[in-house]
């Protein structure tokens, strides 16, 4: 279970503080699938970080009973002078896996071919994208998190990830924000509106996605 209990989020904005999050409230139990919804600017990345813990709550609190990936399409985690293979070594070495072993999960999945030798700030979005998909797949986790990267890349690309994240792991709990209304109605079986400072959770998916369709 991951537990959100009052948790705000405030950033600095010039002189003054921008409040992004109030008293969000939710829970998300193993094997679900919810999805994020809210324009942009609302809010999603945000908690996804915060869920995630690349980030932490200005207030509340966020308990995680449940392994989390960080956030698929978030590359903030990468060291832009490392290789793609000095990243994949690095994260081998964070949770006790045999580098070979994931080495060879990221060449497979990436193609990236010899780029992952360069290092990732010579990378392009959706290279960096791939690569942040391959090394948080080939860690096991109870929960991933998923911000719009099932856009990045071309059909064959989408197919790999559509295998690895809502069939070989479809019993592992998925948290997506996306503007995909595909997406949410074929892969989510609950919906989470982010909008004006709030995040409510929704059990009927189409009816959180007619109440998204008024905002």
């Amino acid at each position: 279970m991951i537990h959100c209990h009052e948790v705000c989020k405030t950033y600095a904005h010039g002189r003054a503080r921008k409040q992004v999050l109030k008293n969000v409230n939710l829970v998300f139990e193993r094997g679900e699938r919810i999805a994020l919804l809210g324009r942009n600017g609302a809010g999603k990345t945000t908690l996804i970080k915060l869920i995630g813990g690349v980030e932490m709550p200005t207030s509340g609190k966020i308990t995680r009973q449940m392994s989390v990936s960080w956030p698929l399409g978030f590359g903030g985690g990468f060291q832009g002078s490392l290789t793609g293979y000095d990243n994949a070594r690095f994260i081998a070495r964070i949770y006790g896996r045999e580098y070979s072993e994931i080495r060879e999960f990221v060449e497979d999945f990436t193609e990236l071919g010899r780029q992952l030798k360069m290092p990732v700030k010579t990378y392009s979005s959706g290279m960096r994208a791939r690569l942040a998909f391959a090394l948080s797949l080939a860690i096991e986790f109870d929960c991933y998190l998923i911000d719009e990267i099932i856009l990045v890349g071309d059909q064959n690309f989408h197919r790999k990830c559509h295998y690895e994240l809502f069939e070989k792991r479809a019993d592992r709990a998925l948290i997506i924000a996306t503007h995909s209304m595909d997406v949410v109605r074929n892969n989510c079986n609950k919906a989470v509106i982010v909008n004006d400072l709030c995040a409510n959770i929704y059990d009927d998916v189409e009816f959180a996605l007619n109440l998204y369709d008024n905002l």
